[in-house]
């Protein structure tokens, strides 16, 4: 059964085995969306563990890999800048956070989602949590392998094109960012469909 409720009515029945699933990357105009799932180890407690947004990238850059050593299960999953334009970032979001659930080595009986959505098809039950990044251990830690794995994947895009700056704004539609896309127009790599590459399609079309 899946369902939404309230932090506050969130009851852990100890004998499920949880994870923890979030995303990161829906802003920015290009790359992949990317998705953790993560089973923590109650017996393995990991300190400082927050939204991901709310700590300095030190700080997730230091807790990622304590995450992947500690907890019981990871999966870190994706769906591509094409896919996203095939079936809109919403669709894309609840699809990576899908692929994450279903990647984990082992399996998960409830997923607890950080937000007010739930993905259609998860291979589990399902709580969607508003502000769960902040409030559940679990969801947490993905927030955090899913934001950390975004932004490696921006500093490899950079080496690549070194043009856009992707390595300092990690995509986002910053003002230096939107002079560089003008610049030097749109490659693969972008959303086709969000609204600044859209634009500068529709002008040299």
């Amino acid at each position: 059964m899946l369902e939404i409720i309230p932090q506050e009515q969130l009851i852990i029945d100890q004998q499920l085995i949880y994870c923890g699933v979030d995303e990161a990357g829906a802003g920015p105009l290009c790359g992949d969306v990317v998705a953790a799932a993560v089973i923590l180890d109650p017996n393995n407690p990991i300190a400082e563990l927050n939204d991901s947004k709310k700590l300095s990238e030190k700080k997730r850059e230091m807790l990622f890999p304590i995450i992947k050593e500690k907890a019981l299960a990871y999966c870190i999953a994706r769906c591509t800048a094409q896919e996203i334009d095939e079936i809109n970032i919403l669709n894309a979001r609840m699809l990576a956070m899908t692929r994450a659930v279903q990647g984990l080595q082992i399996s998960a009986q409830h997923a607890l989602i950080d937000g007010n959505r739930l993905p259609k098809d998860l291979p589990c039950a399902g709580t969607a949590i508003v502000k769960g990044d902040a409030l559940v251990a679990s969801i947490s830690a993905a927030s955090v392998l899913a934001k950390v794995e975004r932004d490696h994947d921006m500093v490899k895009l950079d080496a690549q094109y070194p043009q856009y700056g992707l390595a300092k704004h990690k995509g986002y539609p910053t003002k230096a960012h939107l002079e560089a896309l003008r610049e030097y127009g749109p490659t693969e790599i972008y959303r086709k469909t969000y609204g600044p590459v859209k634009a500068l399609l529709t002008e040299t079309a």
